[in-house]
């Protein structure tokens, strides 16, 4: 009986955690998700490809959009990729430190094509992601939603809450090129 009451009171803090957390994103990242979304829609208003340049667990969102069909001229970002200036690209990836992450970011501001970020760090100034980014979107998540018997927090919903952010991108993106399609 113990058990089941601690695992239901888990699930409820859980769920109540995970439905905090998509609550303050979308009251803080709004704006950011809307300017994404604009970003990532110049290119298939035109004649470029979206590409998603994904890290670790973020290939999670890769994997939901290609699945789903639904993003338009969405193509995967690999380091042989040649992006042009028609193109845009969403780099995704849990840290804003990431250094691969880091070198497509440098690389595409060199080259002048705008791109978006979207990590768990917040823009501040110790983020070199958010400066090199034209749009930024931040989980803005430090550390684990629970806490444990032991004072440790577990439960880091990175790939949950950037998925949440996807599905609004692509609302907006879809809304934003559906004339052209």
């Amino acid at each position: 009986m113990y058990t089941f009451r601690r695992g239901e009171i888990t699930m409820k803090m859980l769920t109540t955690q995970l439905s905090g957390l998509l609550q303050r994103i979308a009251g803080s990242q709004e704006e950011s998700i809307e300017e994404t979304a604009r970003l990532l829609a110049q290119a298939a208003a035109g004649e470029g490809t979206i590409y998603f340049a994904t890290f670790g667990e973020m290939d999670a969102v890769y994997a939901n959009a290609e699945a789903s069909g639904l993003f338009p001229r969405l193509a995967k970002w690999t380091r042989n990729t040649d992006v042009t200036s028609a193109d845009r690209v969403w780099i995704l990836t849990t840290h804003a430190t990431h250094p691969e992450a880091l070198s497509l970011a440098q690389s595409l501001a060199d080259s002048f094509i705008p791109f978006s970020a979207l990590t768990a760090d917040k823009p501040d100034e110790t983020n070199p992601l958010a400066d090199l980014a034209y749009t930024y979107v931040s989980v803005d998540i430090s550390k684990g939603l629970l806490p444990t018997d032991t004072g440790d927090r577990v439960v880091l919903p990175y790939a949950f809450a950037a998925l949440f952010i996807y599905e609004a991108v692509l609302l907006s993106v879809r809304e934003m090129t559906e004339d052209w399609e």
